[in-house]
């Protein structure tokens, strides 16, 4: 079951904000809504968050994401639609139920911080907790853990003026996990801090979300932000979701002309992955397997080297065509390792821009596994150059490879 569900999700300020909603299933523009005094801030806003997921909503000033973040944690009430809350429509209950689902449901991280000034950075981290009526004892515990968590052990006791800005981002996002809740939203939480540690922020949200599964609803303003961090994203223009989808989609499959020209500037290399890339190689090799074997697969194949898998599919190591030559001519009974050819090994979820590094230093092809370190597939050389290339760098790519000026070796036709 999502954790999040909006379906049909409108919001219209002004008076009688009915006629809004209606005037626009019938086809009027928001533009039209303003000459009635009426202000459309989300359009029939439907998505779903699953469990463990980070899910971004992204657009420009004015397209509707904050207001709409402001709908999933109760402070806005729809006027059309319905959001549920795992199997709970928020949109039917109370105002007393609502502030319940808040409590113990949805924690929220807030742009510039919202620390108390006249309270210890641990006051701050517990004040969820405190105004829920944890005893003091459990909410001192529970947010010197959250503390530990983000890197802000023993700064309990001082106060918010003694942090950088960076450190106190991360008090808010400690007050956030202290809560111990389902739901963590989080609006323009690192915009107001500066680019170096934004990106550490961001990392650290993303080890955290991996460490504790927390559902993440994250809203932003940046698009490399967002296909940074972000499992899905939701492109808003004008109060209407225009598209759903992984970073990968959007970039490849861009719903119209709006999303293509915002996504014309981001660096493709940092956000397209091993996975996106990687190719099955023509066979594999168990590690039970021999030699002869080896060879037969190679002249079969026509491939100048083999992957190795263990019995549990992780890889063993790569073997080449003259070092498994060698060892059937020698009538070896071992796989013929060969430290010359050593296995680099990348995550499926590794930017293509760090692939290059490891590229440069193995004439093996960088293999590929998953989170639990499973064979996932192949990247040889040529197809990481190409990969390179259609993303419209191939002659930097090279470049980044070498370290120089490319230089093609015409005799076996492999850039060196």
């Amino acid at each position: 079951m999502p954790v999040i569900t909006a379906d049909g999700l409108y919001k219209v300020f002004g008076r009688r904000p009915e006629r809004g909603v209606e005037a626009l299933r019938q086809g009027r523009s928001r533009a039209d809504l303003r000459e009635d005094g009426l202000t459309a801030a989300v359009i029939d806003a439907s998505f779903e968050v699953e469990p463990g997921e980070i899910f971004v909503v992204m657009g420009l000033s004015g397209s509707g994401k904050s207001t709409l973040i402001r709908m999933v944690n109760g402070l806005l009430p729809a006027t059309a639609g319905e959001l549920r809350i795992a199997d709970r429509a928020l949109t039917s209950m109370k105002p007393a139920e609502v502030r319940e689902v808040r409590r113990k449901r949805i924690s929220m991280v807030f742009q510039h911080f919202a620390l108390l000034p006249h309270r210890t950075v641990g006051e701050n981290a517990a004040y969820g907790l405190e105004i829920a009526g944890v005893n003091r004892a459990e909410r001192e515990k529970r947010a010197n853990e959250a503390l530990a968590m983000v890197d802000l052990e023993g700064w309990g006791s001082y106060p918010p003026s003694a942090l950088s800005g960076g450190m106190q981002q991360r008090v808010g996002l400690a007050r956030a996990l202290a809560a111990g809740t389902d739901v963590m939203l989080m609006d323009e939480a690192f915009s107001a801090l500066d680019p170096l540690i934004r990106r550490d922020m961001q990392d650290q949200l993303v080890e955290l979300q991996q460490r504790l599964e927390k559902t993440i609803l994250f809203i932003t303003h940046d698009l490399n932000e967002a296909m940074r961090i972000g499992d899905r994203i939701a492109m808003m223009r004008d109060g209407r979701i225009v598209q759903v989808g992984t970073s990968e989609e959007i970039l490849n499959e861009p719903a119209n002309d709006y999303v293509s020209r915002f996504i014309q500037d981001v660096d493709r290399s940092r956000v397209l992955t091993a996975s996106g890339v990687m190719e099955q190689p023509p066979a594999v090799l168990g590690a039970g397997q021999g030699p002869r074997a080896a060879h037969k697969l190679l002249r079969e194949t026509q491939n100048p080297w083999l992957v190795v898998l263990r019995r549990d599919r992780t890889p063993a190591g790569v073997l080449w065509e003259e070092d498994v030559a060698r060892a059937v001519r020698e009538q070896t009974e071992d796989l013929p390792w060969s430290a010359e050819h050593e296995m680099p090994v990348v995550r499926h979820d590794a930017p293509i821009a760090d692939l290059f590094a490891a590229s440069a230093r193995h004439l093996s092809p960088l293999v590929v596994v998953d989170d639990e370190g499973r064979f996932a597939g192949v990247i040889p050389r040529v197809t990481l150059l190409t990969a390179a290339g259609a993303l419209g760098g191939e002659q930097d790519a090279v470049t980044t490879i070498t370290g120089g000026t490319p230089v093609l070796d015409t005799t076996g036709g492999e850039t060196r």
